[in-house]
């Protein structure tokens, strides 16, 4: 039986590449969605074996999609395909129940043997990624935490991109109240104390693109 697979990713020619380049292989295109949210709607009403997630995606980034899929359809697999190669940001993916993490300038046989690795339960990093910093990250290694959750990931990077509590609302539709209370919960998760080192914490940790 041929893969079936969701392709979740923003942008429509990325969509449309990876579909044709998938179609010659043992592969069936279920569907296509262009935000987090409906790649989660899609996955419950089609059932795909794997849905190629990309990361940043609007309405939904692609860490919530995957923590959604992952308790609403468990059985669906999960392949995060991005260009964003942080541990920490790898690390998030994976707690949030993703299967594997692969960065988009892999190959075509690597993107295929991703998909078969992924397929059969076995969990799939690509190349360029420090498996021990993601497991060290998992594991709550040298102080850094399980990971973020996908909200605290969300304002995390917000904030790198130097916006402030109010933006910030704004941004994600929610009370400044709440932001401050995610940015407390960062900040004692990783043990920082100020914007400053906030944003530089994600942008050594690959957290925004």
């Amino acid at each position: 039986m041929p893969v079936r697979i969701l392709i979740a990713e923003d942008q429509q020619l990325v969509r449309q590449g990876l579909a044709a380049l998938l179609r010659p292989e043992d592969v069936e295109i279920v569907g296509e969605a262009a935000d987090g949210e409906t790649a989660v709607a899609m996955t419950r009403v089609l059932r795909p074996d794997i849905v190629l997630m990309d990361l940043s995606m609007p309405v939904l980034d692609g860490v919530e999609a995957t923590r959604r899929i992952k308790r609403q359809t468990p059985q669906v697999r999960v392949l995060i395909l991005t260009v964003a190669n942080g541990e920490l940001r790898v690390a998030e993916a994976l707690a949030a129940g993703a299967d594997g993490y692969a960065l988009k300038k892999l190959g075509h046989a690597e993107l295929m043997a991703a998909i078969a690795s992924v397929r059969v339960g076995k969990r799939y990093l690509g190349p360029g990624i420090d498996a021990d910093q993601v497991r060290a990250h998992l594991d709550g290694g040298d102080g850094v935490p399980v990971a973020l959750t996908g909200r605290e990931g969300q304002v995390l990077r917000l904030i790198a991109q130097g916006l402030k509590n109010r933006e910030i609302a704004d941004s994600l539709s929610i009370a400044v109240k709440t932001v401050e209370t995610h940015r407390t919960k960062i900040m004692q998760k990783l043990n920082l104390h100020n914007s400053a080192e906030l944003a530089t914490y994600a942008i050594r940790r690959g957290l925004i693109d």
